[in-house]
């Protein structure tokens, strides 16, 4: 029989780290919407849309919607979960109690992936945007050796390492500060994003959209896989389970309310820059929006305030995306399935700052020296096997535990969360074969790990844990 923890035992022990100190409760609905925003608006749009161009053309709007019904089916699910089992680990624990601990394990495990490539490949995208900046302003630029890896002819990509380091540092300060500063740079980013696509459709031009699909379907289907990579990150809202004033009725609206702006948001972004130059002038350009301004425009000044925009927002999601994978490793050390370290919260800042240090150091390390282009599908089925776990969880704990208090409900039950799994199946299909035997092999490492050492140190091996009854619940701390 599999290893579950009961949704009761989650909460009850949630915020309560074995030195006896916790997580501060100081983020309300904005600031859990900014966050989101925050998590999801960075790389994807700033960065990723050319690559996404350049597989469907036009057709990249369809990809987009796309990919956010795959998402939107996964935001319900999470909606529900994180409403329901308001704790850090997100979708770690969500399977910990819906499927059990090895599978919740192996989620652990891809989430490590996920956000963590996450990480290194927003960070080097920064890379990109800094130079773009640099360059409109001065006219200069960073030499290529300081500003790119071995793999793509430098020697180290200092910009990556450099906005890493600002974002552990926020970090530790604590999470007040973290949440403001990603407040003001998701308001930053709407309002760059926004201006942009006034000044896109003040120039869009009869005949930009045709041919619409020039790779027809089986393009759009490269391009919804490409575009998967931009909604990552709105996951990360559920990490905050233990520092939400109000988890219960916050984290559904948020997530829900991040959905819905973030596809409105890239739909017009891509129309705008297409039918501004051309769908073939967007694809495979670096700092592509910038470059549609610029044309735009006949001036640089343009530009330079997008390159700005861009710098905001890449920096935030490295901040946003960083603080989630901090929690869900202190959600997994606190099972016992990790070192205790990742657990520790310091008393003065109320903040795990070892394993914020640790994961900056080990992410910052691939941002500086490694070529991330061949691990980005790794990435994405990655993140499409947890977010179809995820959906699974939802059945799994309507079945279990039917008289769960859920603030939120999936609609159309169980409809919608199978749609969820089929759309997640769909898309890693379309990462191809050599994907899936990577992705093999990286579960087959996850599970020798488990087998290794979480199996052997979990809180449930010692017997720990078994009701909810055994660890008071603490109250919430309202700052």
């Amino acid at each position: 029989m599999p290893r579950i923890k009961s949704p009761h035992l989650l909460v009850a022990e949630s915020g309560a780290d074995r030195a006896g100190h916790g997580l501060r409760r100081t983020m309300g609905l904005f600031q859990l919407i900014c966050f989101g925003i925050g998590a999801i608006v960075g790389t994807g749009i700033f960065v990723g849309l050319s690559d996404s161009v350049a597989q469907a053309g036009p057709a990249v709007v369809v990809s987009f919607v796309l990919a956010a019904i795959t998402c939107v089916f996964t935001a319900l699910a999470f909606a529900e979960l994180g409403g329901a089992i308001p704790v850090s680990g997100s979708s770690y624990s969500f399977a910990y109690a819906g499927l059990g601990e090895s599978t919740a394990f192996l989620v652990g495990w891809c989430l490590l992936l996920e956000y963590g490539i996450s990480i290194s490949a927003v960070a080097v995208g920064w890379s990109q945007y800094v130079n773009e900046l640099l360059h409109s302003l001065t006219g200069l630029q960073l030499p290529h050796a300081l500003s790119a890896g071995p793999g793509d002819g430098g020697v180290v990509n200092l910009p990556a390492v450099i906005v890493i380091a600002m974002a552990a540092v926020l970090l530790v300060r604590g999470v007040r500060e973290s949440a403001r500063a990603t407040a003001a740079m998701a308001a930053v980013k709407l309002v760059i994003l926004v201006a942009f696509c006034v000044i896109g459709f003040s120039a869009f031009k009869d005949g930009s959209l045709v041919p619409f699909s020039p790779a027809g379907l089986g393009g759009i289907g490269a391009g919804t896989t490409a575009a998967f990579f931009s909604y990552i990150g709105f996951d990360a809202i559920t990490t905050a389970g233990e520092e939400a004033k109000n988890p219960r009725r916050d984290i559904p609206v948020a997530i829900l309310v991040c959905m819905g702006v973030v596809t409105l948001l890239y739909c017009a972004v891509a129309l705008a820059a297409i039918g501004a130059i051309g769908g073939d002038q967007v694809a495979g350009r670096p700092a592509a929006l910038s470059y549609v301004v610029n044309q735009v425009t006949g001036s640089t000044i343009g530009g330079g305030v997008v390159a700005f925009g861009a710098v905001v927002a890449i920096a935030s999601v490295v901040l946003a995306v960083m603080y989630g994978q901090t929690r869900i490793l202190m959600s997994m050390s606190r099972d016992g399935l990790i070192p205790r370290v990742f657990e520790k919260v310091s008393p003065r800042t109320a903040t795990p700052v070892a394993g914020t240090l640790i994961v900056a150091a080990v992410f910052a390390l691939p941002a500086a020296f490694a070529s991330l282009d061949a691990v980005m599908n790794l990435c994405t089925i990655g993140t499409l096997a947890i977010m179809a776990v995820v959906n699974i969880a939802v059945i799994a704990l309507r079945r279990r535990e039917p008289a769960l208090a859920r603030t939120f409900r999936v609609p159309l039950y169980p409809v919608a969360p199978l749609l969820g799994v089929g759309f997640c199946v769909y898309l890693m299909y379309e990462t191809g074969w050599t994907t899936w035997i990577q992705f093999a092999v990286f579960l087959a490492v996850g599970l020798l790990v488990y087998l290794g050492y979480g199996r052997r140190n979990s809180t449930l091996a010692g017997g720990l844990g078994e009701s909810a009854e055994a660890v008071p619940e603490r109250e919430p701390q309202a700052v």
